[in-house]
């Protein structure tokens, strides 16, 4: 499709096949007091996940966190400290931009408690400033992020009403520009990150092409299709397969599968067919089998998988890396195979 090839970006992937994880919880865990082990002794989960021949981080961040009831730890200086810690192993760093107080996904995509009262125009414009900011931010510390996704599981638009789709793909469509120009002014004069844009319809391709299809004909420039894949929400390893391999037939795009997560313990959900057991081989084997459907993609466009949270707390426990003692699951080898450990 020439009007894809033309939103693709001049310079190439760089930094490889991304075997990556979400790590934006980590440093509050150690807050709280949780101790990750492996063979019973405490280890650095970051320098844990190098060992494992993880090259990539992702991190989260809120517009200003404290001014929602859920009190998230994702402002900036956290997110910043975050980044300054995985750089200093030599992560490459996603940043995932929610532009949102708490969380942002296809249910909701809450305005920023400081924005609510802007009108379109005035939005776009705190949108660009925001982000080139924040961006020059992370630069100004030695940590310009590699890749950079303008808002999180956009698939329902963002910044809610006013960038709501189905119906305002237009005012949709500025705001993305927006940010994404707040990308490249706040890295100026450097290299600029690569842009993302993420949807969570992994495992349904006519939902992902009208998405994509009204993306590029609102002119809207990005680099990476990013996608969540949660077995219990989006299909078996088969739809997912096939979903990646049309995808990317029809857009030649790098694709990344930026969010993936599955059970070591039962999760309590409805009975039904899983492809893997929730136990810690299941885990393990769910993990390589999403890993294979990336590397499968034709014409060497999956460029990577990412493990969202694998150091968290609470209820999000029991689809990290880290048994309830803290001890560290079977999960962690998944890419200690010869076949999955060309990426430095």
């Amino acid at each position: 499709m020439i009007a894809v090839a033309l939103l693709i970006a001049p310079h190439g992937m760089g930094q490889g096949y991304a075997i990556g994880a979400d790590v934006s919880f980590l440093a509050k865990c150690e807050q709280d007091g949780i101790v990750f082990k492996e063979g019973g002794k405490p280890v650095d989960v970051l320098s844990l996940l190098r060992e494992h021949h993880y090259n990539w981080v992702r991190l989260r961040l809120f517009h200003d966190p404290a001014a929602s009831p859920d009190k998230l730890p994702n402002d900036l200086p956290y997110t910043l400290a975050l980044a300054r810690r995985a750089h200093a192993l030599g992560f490459h760093i996603l940043l995932d931009l929610h532009y949102s107080d708490t969380w942002a996904d296809p249910g909701k995509q809450f305005t920023p408690a400081a924005w609510k009262r802007l009108k379109h125009k005035q939005l776009v414009e705190q949108v660009f400033v925001y982000t080139r900011d924040t961006l020059a931010a992370f630069a100004h510390q030695g940590v310009t992020p590699d890749m950079v996704q303008v808002g999180n599981e956009v698939t329902n638009g963002m910044l809610w009403p006013d960038g709501k789709l189905p119906d305002n793909w237009d005012n949709f469509a500025d705001l993305l520009r927006a940010g994404i120009r707040g990308v490249y002014a706040g890295t100026q004069p450097g290299p600029r990150p690569r842009i993302m844009i993420h949807i969570e319809r992994s495992g349904d391709y006519d939902a992902a092409v009208w998405f994509f299809d009204n993306l590029i004909a609102h002119h809207v420039p990005f680099d990476v299709i990013g996608l969540s894949y949660y077995p219990f929400w989006h299909g078996n390893i088969v739809k997912l397969r096939g979903n990646l391999h049309d995808l990317a037939l029809r857009y030649h795009l790098p694709i990344i599968v930026v969010e993936t997560a599955a059970n070591w313990t039962p999760s309590g959900r409805p009975a039904k067919k899983q492809d893997f057991p929730e136990n810690p081989q299941g885990q393990l084997q769910f993990l390589r089998a999403v890993d294979a459907a990336v590397r499968a993609i034709p014409d060497g466009l999956g460029q990577g998988v990412f493990w969202w949270e694998p150091a968290a707390e609470g209820s999000l426990r029991g689809r990290g890396f880290f048994d309830a003692n803290g001890n560290v699951l079977p999960v962690i080898t998944a890419f200690d195979r010869p076949a999955t450990t060309t990426s430095k």
